[in-house]
This record gives C-alpha cells, structure tokens and sequence, in this order.
C-alpha cells in the first residue's frame, strides 16, 4: 500500500487501454484515493463508467485550454480534498493532419493547439495544484520517444514532447523547494486510443519489438509501475529526470 491515504488526480484517462487508466489502478489498488478529469460531457461517460466502482472517487470537467475550467475543478479538489499528494498529467493532442505527411508543412494553427494542450497543460496544472500540495507531493507526465529522435508521422507532436521534457526540468526546479517533485515517463510505444492517430504504428510496434533489449513491446502495467515509483516515497530523491520504460529501445542506435 504504497500510496495509502494520498490523494491525487488523474488528467487524460480516454478508455480502459489508457496509460493513465492503469496508471489509476495502480493507484488505487496501492490505497490512493483518486479524482479523475475528463475534457467533455463525451469523454466523461468513458470515466464515469470506469471509475464507478473505485471507492471515493471524485470526477470532474476540466478542459486542460480553459483557464476558467482549471481554476474551477482545483477549487472543487481543494473543497472535496482539501489536500494533493500528487497529479498525474497525461494530456497529448495534434490534429490528425498534422500527424500526416512531414513537419514542414505544418501549419501555425496546428502547431499552436499541439503545443498549448500537449505542452503548456503541464505548467498550468502545476500552478493550480502547487497551493494544495502542502506537503510536498509529486507530479508525473507522460512522453514520449519521439521529443528527442524522428519518429515516423510523429511530426509536431515529437516537438510538443520535446517542450513537456523541457518543462518538466523548469518546474522541478521551481518547485523542489516546496518539496514537489516532477517527472516524465517515456513509455515504449502502446496501442491506445492517441496512438491510433499516428500513421503507420503498426509498423513502429513490429521494429520496437525486434530491435529493444527486452525483445518485446511494453506492457500497459510496467508503465503503470514505473509511475508507482515516481508517484510513492520510493522516488522521492528523483526529480526533473525522463525515466525510460520501453524495454531499453531508447538506448539502440537502430
């Protein structure tokens, strides 16, 4: 029971093959007690659903683009809560045209929306969450490979990513002081509903699984454990860092 009493929030659960469903799991099953946000009244059917049978949990609206929203849902924490233990950020999003073709076509617009939900989120989830961690706590994000290599129609997104990994850095630095730790997590590539819109993944998979150490694709509970790590008293000396559960492909030159 690794996180028994804590309290956190998890942002960007889509479905039940989401990261940061079985990142929750792993939460709650090591006695966290859990509140989820969803962007829309359509997503918020799949959490509602899901998290039906997780005793206490909180569920909310919260578009991670509107200021309004996010000052509103961490007013509804701080009430339900009254405290945050940790926050677990897993918001991506381009438009689909965007992840076709090369990233020099992109287009302003398109880089402008992939950057603000994918990138600048983190910073401005931080800022609402740091008055209720009053104890410290520790936030985590989710990368990707592709913020520091070409990956294939991965295109602006590798760009936002690369951002995130940055961000972190600066936040872990603006808040360990207050005992806030902030980290990312860089899975191998998983089948999930974000990565459906990258073309080709099918193709991403078979080379991950042939080339990595491991000699296998990265299963949905490893990453959930690496989070656990990063979430719980086990990590707390790391900071600022991108922590790599993919097998070990990150560290191949092929």
């Amino acid at each position: 029971m690794l996180l028994s009493g804590k309290k956190g929030l998890i942002v960007g659960v889509a479905n039940k093959r989401s990261i940061a469903w079985a990142i929750a799991q792993a939460c709650q099953d090591n006695g966290a007690r859990l509140a989820f946000s969803y962007q829309n009244e359509r997503l918020g059917e799949n959490v509602k659903e899901l998290t039906a049978e997780l005793s206490g949990a909180l569920n909310f609206q919260m578009d991670v683009t509107d200021d309004a929203q996010v000052k509103t849902g961490f007013e509804f924490l701080e009430k339900e809560f009254g405290q945050l233990d940790f926050l677990v950020h897993a918001v991506a999003y381009a438009p689909r045209q965007a992840l076709e073709g090369d990233f020099v076509s992109t287009s302003r617009e398109d880089f402008r929306v992939a950057l603000d939900v994918s990138a600048y989120s983190l910073p401005v989830l931080a800022h609402a969450a740091k008055p209720l961690m009053k104890e410290g706590g520790s936030i985590v994000t989710l990368s990707y490979l592709g913020a520091e290599r070409v990956m294939p129609n991965y295109n602006v997104m590798g760009v936002a990513k690369a951002a995130l990994e940055s961000s972190v850095r600066y936040l872990a630095s603006d808040l360990g002081q207050l005992g806030i730790r902030v980290n990312a997590l860089s899975a191998g590539p998983i089948k999930t509903l974000a990565s459906s819109g990258i073309g080709g993944f099918s193709t991403i998979l078979d080379h991950h699984r042939s080339k990595a150490p491991l000699r296998k694709l990265v299963e949905l509970e490893e990453v959930a454990d690496g989070a656990l790590f990063l979430l719980c008293p086990m990590g707390r000396g790391v900071t600022g860092q991108t922590i790599y559960v993919d097998g070990g492909y990150n560290i191949m030159a092929i």
